[in-house]
């Protein structure tokens, strides 16, 4: 992903040269930083595709695939941002001491320059005035074709979100060995020459064992990250600091992910990331305990919350490495499909994911295609280890002293104090976290 920084003053381009060296691991391909309109702007991308800076459009753009992005722009005289409608790439705002509007792509890079932080909602466009919505994620009325025909189709829209993204010589791919990220790789192989395959785990890990397996039936140069404790502890504080959060089971699930992501980086320059496919086609086993009524419902909801958890662990790992990564199943086309399709395909009986799998079969091995979902923490084996780890080192006495935070925030466990330690060394200065995502369902107050 790219990264975009600005403050709505003239004559600031020694400040947003300052936010730009805070998000620099975000492209050192592309850099610059101009003035327009009274407004200095800059962008930096690892890349010319994956930025767009017009100085006769006055605008920065963090393009992060087909219909995701994140963007500053005059519009008639005045400052306005817009930010896709799921989500994917990020954008956050806030005034300086003087009032002007300013925006970076991280947190950190408006660390000292921005009284106030806010995340701009996704789908949302603002103009320093208000936030008005472009897109709405809402329900759709159902398809009345056949599971068949609807299979087809999503295996279509896929193939063409797939297509969209992939470089006919050289391109890789995050690979758990679920679902999800099996398939895009998959679709992906016969349109690459040459594809790179990156999974990790603890040694003996289901998904490295999983990966293997979608690796060889397909045929990748496949790469494994092997982590060990010690590896996790090592790297958290840097995890923690471009994550830009202390959530549990976000830091838990990004650890990992990061490590692969480093060794990617050293291979490719972008990859496939299977985020979204679990949300919109209902791949987690709480989900089977809903009622079917309740069930479209919840998947609006757990989609709506992607950007500043799941997504936000994507493209913070990505781009702490200068990676691109593509979110396939976030295509909109295949989000207009899927939004569209019964709840009864996506969920039937007890098999998740029903009609995801139904366009895949043959394209994968029998083993993975009927494999159940597991959180990323756990197929790569981190489990407890983290948890087991934080209850050794961190008292009782302090954990019941330090778990309620300034803003009225509560801390759920020991594991979240330890990242939220390292959190607090390095982010000391902001005080208002309303602008951070947590894990649905973890209490606030």
């Amino acid at each position: 992903m790219a990264g975009i920084a600005g403050i709505a003053r003239p004559a600031k381009t020694v400040e947003v040269n300052r936010m730009l060296d805070r998000i620099a691991h975000r492209g050192r391909a592309v850099r610059e930083v101009f003035e327009a309109d009274g407004v200095t702007m800059g962008a930096v991308a690892p890349s010319p595709q994956t930025t767009a800076i017009s100085r006769p459009h006055a605008a920065v753009r963090d393009y992060a695939g087909y219909g995701h992005y994140a963007q500053a722009q005059i519009l008639h005289d005045r400052l306005a941002l817009i930010r896709d409608p799921l989500g994917v790439a990020p954008l956050y705002y806030g005034q300086t001491t003087d009032g002007a509007l300013c925006f970076a792509s991280e947190v950190k890079a408006l660390i000292g320059v921005a009284r106030n932080i806010t995340e701009l909602p996704p789908g949302s466009f603002y103009d320093g005035q208000r936030v008005d919505p472009h897109f709405r994620l809402e329900p759709r009325p159902p398809l009345k074709e056949t599971p068949e025909q609807i299979a087809i189709e999503l295996g279509v829209r896929l193939g063409d979100a797939v297509q969209k993204c992939v470089h006919p010589d050289l391109f890789g791919a995050w690979l758990s060995g679920g679902l999800d990220s099996s398939a895009l790789v998959a679709l992906a192989r016969p349109r690459t020459k040459a594809l790179h395959t990156f999974a990790g785990g603890v040694a003996g890990a289901p998904d490295l064992q999983y990966a293997r397996t979608v690796a060889e039936f397909v045929g990748t140069e496949h790469h494994e990250t092997v982590v060990s404790l010690e590896d996790m502890l090592r790297v958290l504080p840097d995890v923690i600091y471009h994550l830009e959060s202390f959530d549990a089971l976000l830091v838990r699930s990004s650890i990992v992910n990061f490590m692969v992501a480093k060794q990617a980086s050293e291979y490719v320059p972008a990859v496939l990331s299977g985020e979204g496919g679990d949300e919109l086609f209902a791949g987690y086993e709480y989900l089977k305990s809903l009622a079917r009524e309740q069930l479209s419902a919840e998947l609006l909801d757990i989609t709506s919350r992607l950007h500043n958890t799941a997504l936000q662990r994507v493209d913070r790992c990505a781009s702490a490495h200068g990676l691109v990564a593509h979110t396939c199943f976030l295509d909109p086309p295949v989000v207009d499909l899927a939004l569209r399709i019964p709840v009864e395909f996506k969920l039937r009986g007890t098999v998740e994911k029903w009609i995801l799998r139904q366009p895949l079969r043959g394209l994968l091995p029998e083993s993975v295609l009927e494999r159940t979902k597991s959180k990323f923490w756990q197929g790569a084996g981190v489990g407890e280890l983290l948890a087991t780890h934080a209850e050794r080192t961190i008292s009782d006495s302090d954990f019941r002293q330090e778990r309620i935070l300034p803003n009225g925030w509560i801390l759920n466990s020991k594991e979240e104090l330890l990242y939220y330690r390292f959190f607090r060394e390095q982010f000391r200065e902001i005080g208002d976290l309303g602008w951070m995502g947590r894990t649905k369902n973890a209490p606030r107050s």
